[in-house]
């Protein structure tokens, strides 16, 4: 189980992250091939968050991820 600080943090928009998938929570879970991935916060839709990820030079793909499996980027 995590933590709850992990659940209780508020991300603000424009702020980076990294996409760590936990195993123990499904909901809100992205698909495995974002794990590892960082992107920037856009908006929070109900608990989750919409997060913006470029994939290769051009393309962008956003995201939609429940707290759980985000980590912030120092």
């Amino acid at each position: 189980m995590s933590g709850l600080s992990k659940l209780i943090e508020k991300r603000k928009r424009g702020e980076k992250v990294a996409i760590k998938i936990d195993p123990s929570h499904h909901k809100g879970m992205p698909h495995r091939r974002y794990q590892g991935k960082i992107g920037t916060i856009l908006e929070r839709r109900g608990r989750a968050y919409v997060i913006e990820i470029r994939v290769g030079k051009k393309k962008v793909k956003k995201i939609i991820a429940r707290p759980e499996h985000i980590r912030s980027v120092s």
